[in-house]
């Protein structure tokens, strides 16, 4: 899964990329437009793996993973120089905005105040206005090939011309009430608006335990009912990531936090984009596959390999909590909860699979 981390400048955009990577990439105080987009993989926490690895002692242990990307602010009304960012951005599984609400009159806001609700809107605008550039271009281009005598595809004219009026009320195509042949036919022109989005409050430290945060995730709220809101204090979740895993949990509990933002956000994207997590076992590796929910079994097992997907005969399934219950496959068999399962089984999360396949 592909995450890209944007907003306007100074947000905490990279503060929050330290904070899910754990990494250090530099945190400028004034607002850049230059420079390389900084790139992080990371392992999705999943307890799971872990308690398996125990039983099974495997030569590895393999989680599912997250790229996240970072790169320069979003500028306000300058499509020129945000077609940078949304180069990068375009074929991103999802969008984490990141919101500027904490204080700091050494770090410059580029709108000069901040007001989370205005630049959310400000975001939200520059994706719709560059989407719009989008569609006229293609329209453009279907009236110069009908000139040329090449007919245009008449549904895809109709729906480009229905996105386009769509666009023009500042709405973002990802409320669009598409069919899921409508989201095939335009996966290619790689919208903006349409990719499913989180928006991540940066707050300050005095904000961690007020009401000051809800009263503005309620306005956001009222105004944006289908986008997930989450808020984190940047500057400590990136202290956080950096700490040795044995430091971590105590400065969690000194702080009263369950568990790391980057873990929360993680769940959050997960649970937007319907995706689950089916596990394979043995000596050799134990490892989480990431897939869509209710995936067939037989598509499920092209995400391991094409042939065990083309050669596909009959599924092995335990569910991860029936087999811990058990704590081995022999019983499992002997209970009867070791099931087998064809083509068209749809995977749930936590399965434990074993593919039976010949080619």
């Amino acid at each position: 899964m592909k995450i890209a981390i944007t907003g306007l400048s100074n947000s905490g955009k990279t503060t929050a990329f330290n904070a899910l990577t754990g990494l250090n990439a530099e945190t400028p105080i004034y607002p850049n437009v230059t420079g390389e987009p900084n790139i992080g993989v990371v392992k999705v926490p999943d307890k799971r793996i872990l308690k398996l690895s125990e039983i099974y002692k495997p030569k590895k242990s393999t989680f599912a993973t997250i790229e996240y990307i970072d790169y320069i602010g979003l500028t306000k009304g300058d499509l020129k120089q945000n077609k940078k960012v949304f180069d990068l951005i375009k074929d991103a599984d999802a969008i984490v905005h990141v919101v500027r609400v904490f204080k700091n009159e050494s770090v410059s806001h580029p709108l000069e105040n901040i007001n989370p609700l205005r630049d959310i809107e400000t975001i939200e605008l520059e994706l719709i206005f560059a989407d719009i550039d989008l569609v006229e271009k293609r329209l453009e281009r279907m009236e110069e090939n009908k000139k040329r005598g090449k007919k245009p595809d008449e549904s895809e004219h109709k729906l480009i011309l229905k996105l386009k009026d769509f666009l023009l009320k500042e709405k973002a195509l990802r409320d669009f009430n598409f069919t899921s042949e409508e989201l095939i036919s335009i996966r290619h022109l790689q919208f903006l608006s349409i990719i499913p989005k989180v928006i991540v409050l940066n707050i300050g430290e005095e904000d961690l335990n007020g009401d000051n945060i809800n009263l503005i995730k309620n306005e956001i709220k009222k105004q944006y009912p289908s986008i997930p809101i989450l808020s984190f204090c940047g500057k400590i979740e990136m202290e956080i990531a950096q700490l040795p895993p044995e430091e971590k949990q105590p400065f969690l509990d000194d702080l009263k936090i369950n568990e790391p933002a980057s873990f929360k956000l993680i769940q959050t994207c997960y649970e937007m984009l319907g995706l689950i997590s089916f596990i394979t076992v043995g000596e050799d590796e134990v490892r989480a596959w990431t897939i869509k929910k209710d995936t067939p079994a037989v598509v499920a097992a092209g995400k391991i390999h094409s042939d065990i997907e083309r050669g596909f005969i009959r599924a092995e399934v335990i569910s991860y909590d029936d087999f811990i219950a058990l704590g081995n496959m022999q019983t499992a068999k002997e209970k009867g909860l070791l099931r087998l399962e064809g083509k068209t089984y749809p995977v749930k999360d936590g399965d434990i699979i074993n593919f039976r396949f010949n080619v």
